[in-house]
This record gives structure tokens, sequence and C-alpha cells, in this order.
């Protein structure tokens, strides 16, 4: 999705809105974009997507919807979303094996990647030892699997990059913070 547009005196002006995306009827796409005319270009994202959803009304929207349409916007005014723009979901999955804790962490982000979650911090403990190494690190480099197996401890993966690391319960404080 691409969106060009100027700010004339404060205010979004001459949007127009394009990209690769399936929209029926074609007309709701400029609806959309005569709805974000005038708006102040400093306005929060809820100003934005209310607009465009209002514009929207029954459009089919394949490959996109209203709030990407409101990042392309603040993408192309040269600002993103602010922490003031989300309201975060606090989670505390609690006390959890390594892998299935990795396992939330995976689709967790997928699913606010996804649109499907709002903005999330999550809180969480192990219930075993583990080492966990990063997503594209070499396990026979980072581990020595005898002994990580003679001291009762879980090897597992996570979805993201950085260096290995060990837990124990009660002995780590485990967060993750997802976002847009």
């Amino acid at each position: 999705m691409v969106a060009d547009l100027e700010v004339t005196d404060g205010k979004l002006a001459d949007i127009r809105l394009s990209g690769d995306f399936f929209l029926e009827p074609e007309d709701a796409l400029g609806r959309m974009s005569d709805a974000l005319e005038g708006l102040p270009a400093d306005a929060p994202v809820r100003v934005y997507e209310d607009a465009v959803e209002r514009a929207r009304q029954d459009a089919v929207m394949v490959g996109f919807d209203p709030h990407s349409i409101v990042i392309t916007v603040l993408r192309a005014l040269g600002r993103s979303s602010s922490w003031a723009d989300h309201q975060f979901e606090l989670l505390d999955t609690g006390l959890q094996h390594p892998a299935m804790q990795m396992a939330l962490d995976e689709v967790i982000t997928r699913q606010v990647g996804d649109g499907q979650r709002p903005p999330t911090l999550r809180v969480w403990e192990w219930a075993s030892n583990a080492v966990i190494i990063g997503s594209f690190q070499s396990l026979s480099n980072e581990v020595d699997l005898e002994a990580a197996a003679r001291h009762d401890t879980t090897v597992v993966r996570r979805i993201s990059g950085g260096g290995a690391m060990f837990v124990e319960p009660g002995n780590t404080i485990t967060y993750s913070l997802y976002v847009p």
C-alpha cells in the first residue's frame, strides 16, 4: 500500500491511496481517501481509523484493512504510531514448560503482527531449567548437550535473535513486548 499526500496548514490534503490489494466496490478507496482529507496531520491513530472505517461502509477489503491504510498514511507523514496510539494488553502466562513459553512467544508475535491481538506485554515464569538460544545461533557452538542433560536442563530456540541465556524457575524475570 502507498499513500501520496500533502500537508497544507497542518491538515492532510491531496491524498492518493494505491497498492496491490483487492477492494470491492472500487470507489471505496476514494471514499476512504476523502474521509482523511482535512484531518489534522498530527491526529492520533484512532481519529484516522474512525474516519476510514466510517467511509469503508460495507466494502470488501482483501490484502489490507483500515488500520493498514492508517499506518501507510502515518509513514507518508514521517511518523508511525506512538506509544500513546496503542492500548497494551497485559498477559501473564504463568508457569509453563520452556518449549511452551517459546511457542507462545511465536504465536503472540504473529497474532500482534497480523492484527489479531492488540500490542501486548507478556510476563511469565519457567517451569524448569532451560538454555534458550536465539533463532540464528548454532546449537553445537552454544550448548553442551551432554551437560544440559546431566543438569536436567531443557534446550529450546526462540523466534527472535540474540544470545543464549540460562533460565531457572524462581530466579529469572522474563517478559516480551509485542508491538505492531
